[in-house]
């Protein structure tokens, strides 16, 4: 790709690594003020970069829509290519660091916290105990971040969901189970003394949500609809599970969780156990969780294992 770039006098007409880093930002985020902030740049500073870039390339790169802006179909071809040359460099360092090192190779996995419990764990040991020189990096996140890091080359593949501002063809998706949901509260909650909450019971708490935009966060809030019910006033919002359930242990708020996740602290004899899971009398449902890996790109035999057996691992 490089000896492309070189042949086609985009290097030699100053195109950089960070016009390219710049493109894949505004694909992924679809306004330059936005891409700028995840750059680390003032919008005066990317939109000069965009410039330059559609100076080099004799082409427009970008164009303003109704909710920000979107790549032409120059734009998509390069940040195509982009993709491309940051996952070469990034599987070229990996190759150079296992040289070095001796290691048995190196695996990116980013999930959603229900599977990475159930399924994840189990699989990293079994790969951990075959093959103790592997070394295994897991980012635990919404699907929304998770899917974006993919994209970026910073994941071999993602156990979550395609968010649905995102191009699917961008994606190759194996369905492998369904996440349930459940709410919690805190020891002594005064929801507790019902059999089940029903709807109306739970605008007058507050409520620790993940981000807007967020999958769960929009099952959550479509229940409510259905249901005929006001949306909560206050809201804390936050990816952290860390800090969800310290603010749900402290506090009469009210926070959606993989019922996982509420399985493994509820009653664990540790403070983190004073969480209840909340009995309720409608269902918040979320679309199937899946294996998720970028369209065209082949995962390395190290990931392919992992991969491997937590697809296994679902289907036991």
């Amino acid at each position: 790709m490089a000896d492309e770039l070189l042949d086609t006098g985009l290097l030699r007409s100053g195109l950089k690594i960070n016009h390219l880093r710049l493109i894949l930002a505004i694909e992924d985020h679809r306004r330059i003020s936005t891409a700028a902030d995840s750059l680390g740049v003032s919008q005066p500073a990317a939109s000069r970069m965009l410039a330059e870039i559609e100076a080099i390339m004799k082409a427009p790169i970008c164009e303003r829509v109704a909710r920000g802006v979107e790549l032409t179909r120059y734009g998509e071809a390069l940040a195509r290519r982009a993709r491309t040359i940051f996952l070469e460099l990034r599987e070229a360092a990996r190759e150079i660091n296992e040289l070095k090192t001796g290691s048995g190779g190196s695996v990116s996995l980013g999930s959603v916290t229900g599977p990475a419990l159930n399924l994840a764990v189990p699989a990293i040991r079994q790969v951990s105990t075959a093959y103790p020189g592997i070394e295994i990096n897991v980012q635990i996140d919404n699907s929304n971040v998770l899917t974006r890091e993919l994209l970026a080359a910073r994941h071999d593949f993602v156990v979550g969901r395609i968010p649905d501002d995102l191009n699917p063809r961008l994606f190759n998706l194996v369905e492998i189970g369904f996440e349930e949901v459940c709410l919690i509260v805190r020891e002594g909650h005064p929801l507790l003394d019902k059999p089940s909450a029903n709807a109306d019971d739970l605008p007058g708490y507050d409520w620790v949500f993940q981000p807007p935009g967020t999958l769960l966060r929009r099952a959550v809030e479509d229940s409510f609809v259905s249901a005929g019910v006001r949306l909560p006033a206050t809201v804390i919002n936050t990816s952290s599970i860390i800090l969800t359930l310290s603010i749900v242990r402290n506090t009469n708020a009210i926070a959606p969780v993989a019922l996982d996740v509420a399985n493994l602290v509820a009653g664990n004899g540790t403070p983190a156990g004073d969480i209840r899971v909340l009995q309720t009398q409608f269902p918040i449902r979320i679309k199937p969780y899946g294996l998720i890996t970028a369209e065209g790109r082949a995962l390395p035999p190290s990931a392919k294992l992992l991969y491997d057996l937590i697809l296994k691992q679902s289907r036991a």
